[in-house]
């Protein structure tokens, strides 16, 4: 299938979520991204949460189209196949993706000996090479301090940093491989996960209203911050959350509620112009307890059918298996979904991309490739060797197959 990266080929030594995630997203565009491992795996490759079989389902969900292949990196002709692969010639090869450390062979300049237009991107923990994860980096966002209702600070379980990195990474990648095509130059490029977090602060206004008006947000619950939103519990023990932002969403909750006249005496009560963000969320206490009544006399489809094409702005709460059994979007109704045959685990519902191009076809999901998959192949395809040089090669444990991988 034509892809939007046909072609692109990108080398990736990595771990965990960001780099790997990085790399995937390249690959469901159509980039052949060629994932090199230890013999073992590396560090995240039994990863939970795990199949029966003892698969790790987090990293295949982070693997997903890629090819793999087994390599003694700790051993100097595994250091040096490594390297062949990473600055292999072609136009649109000679990329590495990695969050490992920029030292040795692995270092952009003893890269770039081979391949003078390489293209490197390094993810860190901060900008000065120090050792950082999400947590730790969530930690001083002031995010936890912000979230649920008291002092004590509360971490969420998305990880978040990891996420937005890993699409920093594929970006900044695209960014680099267009810059050579235009001057002919390599690049390393550097993301420090720490600076994805403070960017994000910055981004949304929070050190700035710091700043300027010494105001640190507070922990507000699952209230919105500025705004009219919160959850509300329904008669059959589910939650919804009802969010209003525009003046159509706060007038189009009162008529499908029939409260329209109850919700408008409020704003005299508080002396809050309901018309206005601002004074929504300054009489929020007093819309959320008229809203409660109304959910709690009734159940989730109730309340579903009743704001059904209405242009209220809302949504159930769900647990993960509830969004699988529940939400059309996550189904193969949604065209980024597909069943994939995943080895080890079986037919799975994954996604592909989120991106989609008015010209092609969307790729379908593919599965990650079982450790050691792709290793023969690679090394025939992109190093032109022999079988005779690779049976060696596995015979010698510089590289593995995904039998002995």
């Amino acid at each position: 299938m034509s892809t939007i990266l046909n072609g692109l080929r990108v080398v990736e030594v990595s771990a965990f979520i960001a780099a790997p995630l990085g790399g995937m997203t390249l690959a469901q565009l159509g980039a052949e991204v060629i994932r090199i491992d230890p013999i073992g795996g590396n560090i995240d490759y039994r990863r939970w949460p795990l199949a029966p079989s003892g698969a790790s389902l987090y990293w295949a969900s982070l693997n997903k189209g890629k090819r793999s292949i087994a390599i003694a990196l700790d051993k100097p002709e595994g250091q040096e196949l490594a390297s062949a692969l990473i600055a292999q010639p072609g136009e649109d090869a000679g990329i590495l993706l990695t969050n490992l450390p920029a030292s040795g062979w692995m270092g952009h300049e003893a890269l770039s000996q081979r391949r003078e237009d390489l293209i490197s991107l390094r993810l860190t923990g901060n900008h000065d090479g120090s050792g950082a994860v999400d947590y730790t980096v969530n930690c001083a966002s002031g995010f936890p301090l912000a979230t649920g209702r008291g002092a004590e600070p509360v971490n969420h379980v998305l990880p978040a940093w990891d996420i937005a990195a890993g699409l920093y990474l594929a970006t900044g990648l695209l960014a680099a491989e267009r810059a050579r095509r235009l001057d002919g130059k390599g690049r390393q490029v550097s993301l420090a996960l720490s600076d994805v977090m403070l960017a994000s602060v910055g981004n949304l206004g929070y050190i700035a209203d710091y700043q300027v008006n010494g105001a640190v947000r507070p922990p507000l619950g699952n209230d919105l911050y500025g705004a009219l939103g919160r959850d509300f519990a329904t008669a059959d023990g589910r939650h919804v959350m009802i969010v209003a932002i525009s003046n159509r969403q706060w007038h189009a909750i009162g008529r499908a509620t029939g409260l329209t006249e109850k919700l408008a005496m409020i704003g005299p009560m508080m002396d809050a112009d309901l018309n206005t963000e601002g004074g929504r969320f300054t009489a929020r206490a007093a819309i959320f307890a008229v809203l409660e009544r109304w959910c709690a006399a009734r159940s989730l489809a109730e309340i579903e059918a009743a704001f059904d094409g209405t242009g209220v702005l809302w949504g159930p709460y769900r647990d993960f298996g509830q969004l699988v059994r529940e939400d059309a979007r996550c189904s193969v109704a949604n065209p980024m979904f597909g069943t994939i045959e995943q080895p080890g685990a079986g037919p799975i519902l994954a996604p592909g991309s989120p991106l989609a191009f008015s010209a092609g076809a969307r790729r379908p999901p593919l599965p990650a490739p079982q450790l050691g998959q792709d290793t023969e192949a690679v090394l025939s395809e992109r190093l032109g060797l022999t079988t005779a040089a690779i049976g060696r090669l596995l015979q010698t444990g510089i590289v593995a197959g995904p039998r002995t991988a």
